[in-house]
C-alpha cells in the first residue's frame, strides 16, 4: 500500500512539473541546446567511466 501511494505522489509531482513547464518555460535558442548538448554527452561519459570502475574496483 505505502508503494502505490508513493508512486501516486511521483505520478503527481511529474505531472505538476509538465504543466508548469508548459506554461512558464521558454524555448530555448539553437545556441544553448548546442552548448547544453556538448555538456550533456562529456556527463555521460564520465558517468559511464564512473560506473565502469565502481564495479571493477
Amino acid at each position: 500500500m505505502t508503494l502505490l501511494i508513493i508512486l501516486a505522489c511521483v505520478f503527481g509531482v511529474v505531472a505538476l512539473m509538465v504543466i508548469l513547464g508548459e506554461r512558464f518555460g521558454k524555448p530555448m535558442s539553437e545556441e544553448q541546446q548546442a552548448k547544453f548538448s556538448k555538456v550533456s554527452r562529456i556527463l555521460v561519459f564520465v558517468l559511464l567511466l564512473a560506473a565502469i570502475v565502481k564495479e571493477l574496483i
